[in-house]
């Protein structure tokens, strides 16, 4: 079970915002799937979307502080261990959406390239053409050039005005997650 809490008291950035998760053990953290070495696993699909999700409600530089209850505490003392594991996972993270930031850039390069080349070569093909012909085939056919032009630089213009920034925030808050503090907590039995 999964859930998360703010701390109300919290007005200065001294006091960091809590994430919550309940856990009957530390297994359900992990994904199971994963047959890497214990500190190098996967975190659980929706173990990872809840911390993510509710890292996102904080503001970008607001402190958080990940709070795990266990109500099967392991023989040996797993602080460490999870800590680890947790910061591992949230930093591979990080540089994957990173490669994926450098790749979208990339790939808005060269569209930029292909899409300002097909916006020349629709201009001057029109102007080739056409010429001075005022005539109402030559208008639509030189409108239709130019709008056909500009279409060519519709994905360019998406990379380089929308798509890079919810990237850039993905990997800020996963750098965030890679530092902050772990506490587990042994639940107590009622």
């Amino acid at each position: 079970m999964l859930f998360a809490s703010t701390d109300t008291t919290a007005t200065t950035p001294v006091h960091p915002h809590i994430i919550s998760v309940k856990l009957h053990d530390v297994n359900q953290l992990f994904n199971s799937m994963d047959p890497s070495p214990f500190i190098e696993k996967d975190l659980d699909d929706d173990a990872e979307e809840f911390i993510v999700s509710w890292a996102q409600e904080f503001s970008p530089n607001a402190p958080i502080k990940l709070c795990i209850f266990l109500d099967q505490w392991p023989a040996e003392d797993p602080n460490d261990l999870i800590t680890k594991a947790i910061h591992n996972h949230f930093s591979h993270r990080k540089e994957i959406t990173d490669l994926e930031f450098k790749r979208l850039l990339k790939q808005g390069r060269t569209s930029l390239v292909i899409g300002l080349l097909f916006l020349a070569a629709c201009l001057l093909l029109s102007r080739i053409l056409l010429g001075r012909d005022t005539g109402t085939g030559a208008a639509i056919l030189r409108e239709s050039l130019t709008i056909g032009g500009w279409v060519a630089m519709w994905r360019p213009m998406q990379i380089y005005l929308y798509d890079w920034w919810p990237l850039r925030r993905l990997s800020r808050i996963y750098s965030k997650l890679s530092h902050m503090p772990v506490e587990l907590i042994r639940k107590e039995r009622s």
